[in-house]
This record gives C-alpha cells, structure tokens and sequence, in this order.
C-alpha cells in the first residue's frame, strides 16, 4: 500500500468547546487550502471540522503583533478553567477596552439573527446602573475607556438620556449607544437630545447593508427606510455615528464595498464596525464551514473598494491580534488615504499600547499607540497630534467644536470584529478578547463567553 499524506498541515493546539454540549476539549489547528480550520473530537458527539479563518496567510502574521496585556482587577478564582471561571479571572490576558452595560433585555425588534436573543424583559434601575459605571472604572484602576450602553435595545429604556448624562459625568474616555436606529427614526427630537452629549460621545448604530433582503433576513423585515431616517436625523443634529454591519456570507458580503463609500461620503459617519456572523443567540441558519471571517472581509473589503483599500492597510490590535483589525482614513486633497501610505505602523510595534495611559514626552510613542488600540476614537485629538502628514499641526490650537468638527469631516476608522462561538471557538485567543460584558452582579465577562455560555444564566442581581 502506498502512503499518502494527511490532507492538512498541523499547526498548533488548542482548547475549545463541543457546539451540542459545550464540553471543553481539545482542538488542533490546521491549514488546508489556504485556510485555517479547527479539528476536534467530542468523546459524545465525534469528529469535527470547523473553518477559524479564511486566510492562512493573514492568520499566520498575526503573532507579530502580539504584546503583553494591560492587567486589570479581577472578579473571581481560577476553578474549571476557562471558559467557565469568567469573570474576569486571573487567567485572563487582557483589561476591558471597551465595557458594555446592558440596560434592559427588552427590544423593539425580533432579529432572526440576534446574539442576544432579545424578546423581552425588564429595565435596571438609575441607581444600579451608577454602580455597574463605578465597578467598571474602579476595576481598571480608575482608567475606563469606552463605555457601550447596550441591550436588547437600549432607547427603550424609559431614562437612557439620563444614563448617557451619567455615563459623561462618570469621566469614561468615550460613551457609545448602541442601537437599531428605530427610535431615532421615529423620534427627531430623541436625535436632538442625544446632540447635546457631543463630544466623547457617538452613536454606534445597526447598518446591515442597502438591500430590503438583507434587512429581511438578518432583521426580519425592510428596514433601509427606518435607518436611513435614522441617520438624516443623526446627521441634522450633527451626532457622530459609526455603523456596524453584520455580515453573513451569501446575505451581504457583497455589499461591504457599498457600505465602505457610503460611509466615506456621508457626513458625521466618523468611521464602520464590520461583524463575522458568530452562531450564539438566535440564528435561523447555521454554516460553520462556509462561514464568513475577519480575514475574508478584508478580502472583500479590498476587491470591492477598486484600490480604494488594500490588504496591507489593515493593522491587527495587539490587545486581541487574532480578532480584531482596523485602519484609519485621512482626508487629503478631498480624497481620503490609509494612514498605512504615509507612516509604516509596523516600524512603531514596540509603541502600540493596550490602554490610552501614555508617556506625554514620548509623542511618537503617544501618537501612534493611541490611534493604534480598540480603545481609541478619533475625537482624541491628542492621539493624532504627530501625524503632521495628514493633521494639521496646529489642530490643537483649534477650539474645542472646531476640533470635533475637523475630526468628523477628515478622519475616517475602519475596524473588523470577530467573536467566538461554539464552532470556533480557541482558548487561546479567548484569553485576550478585550470586549466585556459588566453584569449586575459586578463581573466582567468576554463578549463571546457571555453571550455563548453566561448570558441566560440566573444572576445575582
């Protein structure tokens, strides 16, 4: 008999998670094709192949950017071992970047696909939701970054202006809502009140794509209208918006490109969040092999943008280098640019920070840590002082609304954001996702082992 070679290439090792009974086991990593797949045996459930990453090569360049993590307090004691000791627990590699706060479990939509799984719920109170706020700064020391307010649907909670005002005051770096745009839309004068939080302030608002069936599938109805309203009323009152678009392959990965221009055209649009489809919460169709990753959005990304963007202008974060790229846009000559075509990011690895806590007589090491981190957003004027190639350099003689003027119309962000589920699901990049979940109970748990594991579990509230 002759002897054949295994159809992949073993890469590595790992933990993850059986998808029909979420037991822990272990998974090797491995390339075929071109892409990165997780093979993994479940003593119940047996074999299985799930894709991790469309890209080999971009998977295999990611442990470049790797760096210590930023430490944080933690919560609770290492027992079973992760995923199940969250959170956060000692093991934990990284500090919360951006904290989420989810204010009611109730929402205004029945999304087909909705991590959630929002149907209804009720409302925390003012007073509890003071002190999630005041866990979260006290857990990084007293440096919070970026606070989301989020749900279910947030707007529907009876004093979510009141939460935004107690979201300024309390100091974070930066206050999101995170919203489906419904209220918005409905309500001029709700846009009109949300003006008055500008500057540390942005509206982080559902924007699937341009087409009623992308609506219809991924929300459950035709939605274009409701969100462009949305944003003619954000736009009237000049509140800064980023998109995030939920991408699923065969729905509306064709329509990346469209989102990307729509948004460097569009006033006070200050920059997108593209999301992998992650199978957690509610999903009328799963595909695990065929899914669509981080890495084959920025292939889209580049093939539907004619040059606009490239590959190499993407940066992985070092806070979570696996999961998350991004890249910013400057206006020169009334054209917007990558960054990456005047400054080589990759000369200043060594400055790039995981917080926002930076040397002030360091400026390059200030700079380009500081546009560099998923904490950061561009109305931190003090992270784009050195970039004189595309800042002018006397922004920061600027009055405070010329200065947020500037960076709405000139600045441009672009990040891609993938989460762990079930079928994807590595141990080793767990470790380092920087996107937390602060609970009633005063934990703080990773976006995707919340969602996948902790979200329907009865708290201590």
């Amino acid at each position: 008999m002759q002897r054949k070679d295994k159809e992949y290439i073993f890469y590595g090792l790992t933990f993850s998670l059986c998808p029909k009974c979420l037991a822990k086991i272990e998974a090797k990593i491995v390339i075929k094709d071109n892409a990165v797949f997780l093979l993994k045996t479940c003593k119940k459930h047996g074999h299985m192949f799930f894709l991790l990453e469309e890209d080999a090569n971009y998977y295999l360049s990611t442990p470049q950017y790797n760096k210590p993590g930023t430490i944080c307090k933690t919560q609770t004691d290492v027992k079973a071992g992760c995923p199940f000791d969250c959170g956060l627990c000692p093991d934990h590699e990284q500090h919360s970047c951006i904290n989420l706060i989810d204010v009611t479990n109730l929402c205004n939509l029945q999304c087909p696909n909705c991590y959630a799984s929002s149907k209804s719920g009720d409302f925390l109170k003012l007073e509890q939701i003071e002190q999630m706020m005041d866990f979260t700064i006290d857990s990084e020391f007293g440096n919070a970054e970026i606070l989301q307010i989020s749900g279910g649907e947030p707007t529907m909670h009876p004093q979510i202006i009141d939460i935004l005002k107690l979201a300024k005051e309390k100091k974070f770096k930066f206050v999101m809502l995170n919203t489906n745009g419904v209220k918005i839309a409905e309500d001029e004068e709700f846009a009109r009140r949300l003006s008055e939080l500008r500057g540390g302030f942005e509206v982080y608002l559902q924007f699937d794509g341009f087409k009623e069936s992308t609506y219809k599938r991924l929300r459950g109805g035709e939605m274009l209208a409701i969100k462009k309203q949305a944003i003619k009323n954000l736009i009237k009152y000049e509140v800064p918006i980023t998109l995030v678009a939920m991408i699923k392959r065969g729905v509306n990965d064709d329509e990346i490109g469209e989102l990307v221009k729509f948004g460097l055209e569009t006033k006070f649009i200050r920059g997108i969040n593209f999301q992998p489809i992650a199978f957690f919460g509610r999903n009328d169709e799963i595909d695990p092999i065929n899914r669509i990753t981080l890495s084959g959005i920025i292939k889209r990304i580049e093939a539907q943008t004619n040059g606009l963007l490239q590959k190499s202008d993407f940066i992985p974060l070092p806070c979570h280098p696996d999961k998350i790229v991004l890249t910013y846009m400057f206006k020169e000559k009334n054209k917007f640019i990558p960054i990456t075509r005047k400054v080589d990011i990759r000369k200043y690895l060594s400055a790039v920070s995981n917080t926002m806590a930076f040397k002030p007589q360091d400026i390059l090491r200030e700079s380009v840590a500081g546009l560099w981190s998923a904490s950061t957003v561009l109305s931190s004027i003090k992270s784009l002082k050195d970039f004189s190639c595309c800042v002018p350099i006397n922004i920061n003689l600027l009055a405070k609304e010329e200065r947020i003027a500037y960076v709405n119309e000139n600045t441009f962000r672009i990040t891609i954001v993938s989460f762990l589920d079930a079928y994807n699901f590595d141990a080793k990049s767990i470790k380092q996702e920087c996107i937390h979940f602060i609970t009633p109970d005063l934990k703080k748990i990773p976006f995707s082992t919340y969602n996948l594991i902790y979200r329907n579990q009865k708290r201590n509230v």
